[in-house]
């Protein structure tokens, strides 16, 4: 019962952590990032936001805020896992890798600490505790 040398996987601990790496991220996503884009967007005015896309700085905060908004709403729920955060995974290159290439680290920190958990989530899937899996589950019994 040696837990923290073993290098066994333990579903149970596995299930919890990512449900509370789901929701914390998704949260800490919606009220840092996506709420205070839209609270911009709102507030009318200039718009200078990154055209990555090159559709034009407003369509491009849009499609951001609605990324960052609905994609991780969906990771919280474990709806859509891993399509909703590979488009987190891709808004956060772009910040990390585009907007933000020449600040030092420090300020690339935060969307490449929010990419890793992205990417984490993608490999690992929502696991248990999600309503991905209880789709799966139910697909599965109806084979």
């Amino acid at each position: 019962m040696n837990y923290f040398s073993s290098t066994k996987d333990h579903p149970a601990v596995n299930n919890i952590i990512m449900l509370l790496v789901r929701i914390f991220v998704g949260v800490a996503m919606i009220i840092l990032h996506g709420l205070p884009k839209l609270q911009k967007f709102m507030a009318g005015g200039e718009i200078q936001f990154y055209n990555f896309l090159g559709l034009g700085s407003n369509t491009t905060l849009i499609l951001a805020i609605l990324v960052e908004l609905i994609c991780a709403f969906l990771i919280m729920i474990g709806l859509f896992t891993r399509a909703a955060s590979l488009l987190l995974i891709l808004v956060m290159a772009v910040a990390a890798i585009a907007v933000h290439a020449a600040d030092p680290f420090t300020i690339k920190e935060s969307s490449l600490l929010y990419l890793s958990l992205f990417a984490l989530i993608f490999s690992f899937g929502p696991r248990k505790f999600s309503i991905d899996n209880m789709i799966a589950k139910r697909r599965e019994s109806r084979w």
